[in-house]
């Protein structure tokens, strides 16, 4: 390793010597010189007596390290040329010394050595020029870098310029689009804010209209008996049932007899065909789209179709509102714009009042229309189905809890996915067979129906003909909503001219596997010339002009009931049809539709289920016939007598054998293979392209008029429902392939078996709940000592008749008594011991039972209570207190999902109030941490004296109730008082309401006199019988009753027009209770002898086809 030297005096002497110098530069590692240390520098005072070394440091060190920085930048240079005397180099070992040492004695020694002085004279001038020539390279070199430095810095600079600006552009956009934002929320809020108030504001004045109107009606607190209106108008309800019937009529405050309006002329008919010549003038451009557009997928998965991811994303949304949208309300006759928002919790929608096409809207027709400043909340939601409007997919239906539905049409079919993302996951509800997942409401039709368990449900005859057809309108897009998707159902029957209707004569019967233009066999040929004939290019071939279901023949139908009755005059110019252009006969328009050819529509529902349609009870003037008969009534078959006849005969055909077996060949027309393409042109069923879903894509249409003009020609024509098979669909088994012995005349005996109680005391209540997935099938029974027992039921009887039954299976007794009972050892846990009012007289009417067998309710008790008690260990659960005198009377709705029902309690301060029963909480009330004052849901008022009887229906959201004296009344599950049931003079008095969710109001009064009422008040049948009856019942469909009393005589009547069916032998005692088992195949009474019996019972062999076939 090289080492710096110290020179001394001494190798100052010797400096000019060759050797030394060599081996200075050659030898600085020479093991011959000891290393020795840099002396340190002396004080000034001292300089002259410095070393030689520290006087060459103090005077060279500024210039050295320069000297020594060349001599390392030129060192390649240098190591060529300098050289020692033998052609050594000089420089190389050198330079790594003077590369790490900072002294200058090396660098003196180099430049005073005699090589140095050698070298500079040898090479001097080749080295100056070289080192000229080499340093304008490094000066080119440096330039070309620094101009290359300085252009990158250039470039550098003007990019971090460009993204200045770009950050503060965007900075800028970002502040811009943050206040727009805030503006928009602003406005949100406000909008909110407002839209809140008017809601509010409508509800304030809907709940003052509802306390004026149960004040000042003839039964309120201000009302008199003589107070009457000269005319009651009422108008039909968008309550739904199970079946989404709407049956139930409300009073009408906007309604009258429309006395200003006048008659449309003949002359303001066009011919038929000009709506046509229209259409093929209006769009020759447009060519057919494919009119198959849905792609096949199946509905497999537990997960949504949109990733997890994203609906993370919706879900963690903060702020009030999730998603706002621009959206279309659309509702009967009027389709709103205005802004839908979502939410965590609700929806809202504020129609645009300001919108020209709303300003024009008819304010009658808005009085009809609900949800424009609507508010839903999610706990409310049931199903949500995709809808079309206009031949697009891009609506939504909401269905409610409270039986009534809301449809919105949006932009796309983008915001149709983000809304449904945004709405609780309820599918399309729980009635078909289908998982509650986003992924269902999101679903084609098509995926619906193939998912969907309700085909083999209706093969299997577990569902009506009625009900499967509702079903299949539902999820092929039909819609109470859009009046030109209205749901269809088919003419059934051809015979409208008898006196009498057999139902069991093939010619009675309309051929459904026809279209209804094709039934006549020369308009067929008319409809099939037609479409071989077709000259027009423009506009594809067609059989039919117009659909076989309109806006139009919808309100034809329904014109004489509101607000059907506004809707047609809105769309008609304030005018009704010429008197010969009224629906004004069935036959008349059954004829119609079979020579007529530009008739060719198909039925509504209502014509299975709403006899008012047929009514003019409104008062209308309809005008005069060509033949000077008015129009007034619909005039009905000759074999019906009331319209309540029609309906029951027509619903009764409708789910005949005849029906049932060829009911799959209309639904391959309608909803099937047969609807398009080949088949439906072999079938003479093809209608203008325009009816059919994917024929047009409107957003493609940029013309603002063009579109206008298109998507009026769409509500023209008519909209056919979704395709929702492409194969045929499959036919109804035979009732007597599934059953078999259900036909069998198995002479049965009347009485099953007599079960005795130890206690002699009258059982006056029975409740049957036997449905086998219950933890324990049971008919539970009260005696009149308020002894109760759960009595287990063996279901084996109740499957006569059924596949797989066997006679070993008959020989089990359907009932077991309660164990507790039978051994006499824990009456204690079957005793209710709490204290009853004195004057309570123990009947039916103070007991019910849960739908579980769980637990019973109790009234009549001194406190003015009513008191939950538990079967299983006898011990009270919970007391509710709700009135301010004792409670006479309990009823139970029927149970749903979970157990929840409605129950009814009646009092002696003449009032009712209803109250929800959680199923999972097992309490009167939602909330269990307040089971100890629970809030009623509802105070029904209007009775005079004490109530005695009430029965409770959810399903038509009905409570019907009955006072010591007077008529009874019909309240509506919110409180509203709909109407008095008024009986003839001698029916005052009631005692027993049974109601069945068909419609049916059953009520016994005092001195053996019954009555049958329509849900909507009409007085439909009566009687009187010597039996004091003491129980009622209604089979599950509506169609039988079943009565007992005094006599100890069980007797079958017809309901509908009381016609006596049966009578069972009579028992040793009075009857004093009854229930039907959950099959309707084993009733059980109790008796004032402290027993109970059970008889067979068979609604089926009264059925006319049973009689008639079998």
């Amino acid at each position: 390793m090289s080492r710096p030297l110290c020179l001394t005096g001494a190798a100052d002497s010797a400096s000019s010597s060759s050797s030394s110098s060599s081996s200075f530069v050659n030898g600085a590692t020479s093991k011959n010189l000891p290393a020795v240390q840099t002396v340190a520098p002396m004080p000034e005072d001292t300089v002259e007596n410095m070393s030689i070394t520290t006087k060459l440091e103090r005077a060279l060190e500024k210039v050295a390290p320069l000297l020594r920085e060349i001599f390392v930048d030129f060192a390649p240079f240098l190591s060529r040329t300098l050289l020692g005397s033998h052609g050594q180099e000089l420089l190389i070992e050198g330079l790594v010394c003077m590369k790490s040492s900072t002294s200058v004695v090396e660098l003196v020694m180099l430049l005073c050595s005699q090589e140095w002085q050698n070298s500079i004279q040898k090479n001097a001038g080749l080295a100056f020029i070289e080192l000229i020539n080499e340093g304008r390279l490094l000066c080119h070199a440096m330039k070309d870098h620094i101009v290359r430095v300085a252009n990158e810095a250039e470039f550098i600079l003007n990019r971090q310029r460009a993204e200045d600006v770009h950050k503060h552009a965007e900075f800028e956009s970002n502040c811009a689009q943050y206040a727009a934002d805030r503006r928009e929320e602003e406005k949100m809020c406000d909008h909110l804010i407002s839209a809140a108030k008017h809601r509010d504001h409508v509800t304030a004045n809907q709940l003052k209209q509802k306390i004026l109107n149960i004040l000042t009606n003839k039964h309120g607190a201000w009302g008199t008996m003589s107070q009457s209106q000269l005319h009651d108008f009422w108008r039909l309800d968008y309550w739904e049932d199970d079946l989404r019937r709407r049956r139930r009529f409300v009073r009408n405050a906007f309604g009258s007899t429309h006395p200003d309006v006048a008659l449309k002329s003949l002359e303001e008919y066009g011919p038929e065909e000009e709506e046509g010549m229209k259409s093929k003038k209006s769009f020759r451009s447009h060519s057919v789209v494919n009119q198959n557009p849905e792609t096949e997928l199946m509905l497999e998965g537990d997960d949504d179709a949109v990733s997890l991811l994203q609906e993370k994303e919706i879900d963690n949304l903060a702020g009030p509102v999730v998603l706002s949208t621009p959206a279309q309300l659309v509702a009967p006759v009027i389709v709103a714009r205005g802004t839908l928002s979502i939410t965590t919790t609700e929806i809202y929608f504020e129609v645009d009042e300001d919108d020209p096409t709303f300003k024009k809207i008819d304010a009658k027709v808005l009085g009809y229309t609900e949800g424009l400043h609507g508010k839903w909340m999610f706990s409310e939601i049931r199903a949500v189905f995709s809808r079309r409007y206009l031949l697009q997919n891009t609506g939504l239906e909401v269905f409610m809890a409270n039986r009534t539905s809301v449809m919105f049409n949006f932009p796309d079919q983008a915001t149709v996915k983000k809304v449904v993302y945004s709405l609780p996951r309820v599918g399309v509800g729980t009635s078909y067979g289908l998982p509650q997942a986003r992924r269902i409401s999101l679903a084609t039709p098509r995926q619906l129906f193939k998912s969907s368990n309700m085909t083999q449900r209706w093969q299997r005859r577990e569902i009506s003909n009625f009900e499967y057809l509702m079903f299949l309108n539902t999820i092929a897009g039909r819609t109470y909503n859009d009046l030109n998707q209205y749901p269809v159902f088919p003419w059934v029957l051809t015979n409208y001219e008898s006196e009498d209707l057999d139902l069991t004569l093939p010619g009675n019967f309309r051929d459904l596997s026809k279209p209804i233009g094709a039934l006549n066999p020369k308009r067929a040929v008319f409809y099939a010339e037609r479409y071989e004939t077709w000259e027009d290019d423009g506009t594809p071939p067609h059989h039919y002009t117009s659909l076989y279901s309109t806006a139009a023949s919808t309100l034809f139908w329904l014109v004489r009931i509101e607000p059907f009755s506004t809707f047609f005059l809105n769309c008609n110019n304030n005018k009704f049809d010429h008197p010969d252009r009224t629906f004004s006969g069935i036959a008349r328009s059954w004829r119609s539709c079979q020579r007529d050819t530009s008739d060719v529509r198909e039925l509504i529902p209502e014509f299975y289920y709403l006899p008012e349609m047929f009514v003019n009870s409104s008062g209308y003037d309809l005008g005069l016939r060509e033949d000077r008969t008015a129009v007034c009534d619909v005039e009905l078959p000759v074999w019906a007598k009331k319209p309540e006849d029609f309906v029951r005969i027509n619903r009764m055909a409708l789910e005949s054998e005849f029906v049932s077996c060829q009911l799959h060949q209309w639904i391959d027309l309608i909803f099937g293979y047969k609807q398009r393409g080949p088949e439906a042109i072999r079938a003479l069923n093809v209608f203008h392209y325009l009816s059919y879903e994917g024929s047009v894509n409107l957003d493609t249409i940029t013309d603002p008029q063009l579109r206008e003009t298109m998507e009026a020609q769409i509500q023209s024509f008519g909209q056919a429902p979704s395709q929702l098979l492409i194969e045929p669909h499959p036919p109804r088994s035979s009732a007597m392939h599934l059953s078999p012995l259900m036909f069998k005349d198995q002479m049965q005996q009347d009485v099953i078996m007599v079960l005795k109680f130890p206690s002699n005391s009258p059982v006056t209540h029975v409740a049957a709940n036997t449905l086998p997935h219950l933890s324990i099938p049971a008919a539970v029974t009260v005696t009149c000592s308020r002894l109760f027992a759960v009595n287990r039921w063996h279901n084996t009887v109740g499957l006569r008749g059924a596949p797989g039954y066997s006679l070993e299976q008959a020989h089990h007794l359907p009932i077991e008594m309660d164990s507790l009972i039978a051994n006499n050892s824990g009456i204690s846990k079957r005793q209710i011991t709490d204290l009853v009012d004195q004057s309570i007289q123990i009947n039916t009417h103070c007991f019910v039972v849960t739908a579980d067998n769980r637990y019973i309710l109790a009234c009549g008790f001194w406190d003015k209570s009513f008191r939950v008690y538990s079967t299983e260990t006898g011990k009270l659960t919970q007391i509710v207190f709700g009135h301010w005198d004792v409670v006479t009377c309990l009823a139970r709705s029927e149970s749903y999902i979970g157990g929840d029902c409605y129950i009814v309690s009646g009092s002696r301060d003449a009032t009712l109030l209803l109250w929800y029963w959680s199923g999972r909480h097992h309490i009167i009330g939602d909330n269990p941490n307040n089971s100890d004052y629970p809030a009623p849901r509802a105070v029904l008022t209007g009775h005079d004296h004490e109530v005695v009887c009430v029965s409770v229906c959810a399903e038509l959201g009905l409570v019907i109730s009955g006072a010591k004296e007077g008529p009874c009344l019909v309240h509506t599950i919110t409180g509203d008082l709909l109407r008095a049931l008024e009986g003839p003079e001698n029916c005052l008095q009631p005692r027993l309401i049974s109601v069945s969710s068909e419609g049916h109001c059953i009520i016994y009064y005092e001195r053996g006199h019954f009555c049958n009422f329509s849900i909507n008040g009409k007085l439909l049948a009566q009687m009187e019988i010597n039996d004091s009856t003491r129980a009622i019942l209604l089979s599950s469909d509506g169609q039988n009753l079943v009565t007992g009393g005094d006599n100890g005589v069980v007797e079958v009547w017809q309901a509908c027009d009381f016609k006596q069916l049966y009578i069972y032998p009579g028992c040793d005692a009075g009857i004093r209770a009854m229930d039907l088992s959950h099959d309707q195949r084993t009733l059980i009474t109790g008796m004032a002898s402290g027993s109970i019996v059970a008889f067979n019972i068979d609604f089926n062999r009264w059925h006319y086809e049973h009689q008639n076939r079998y």
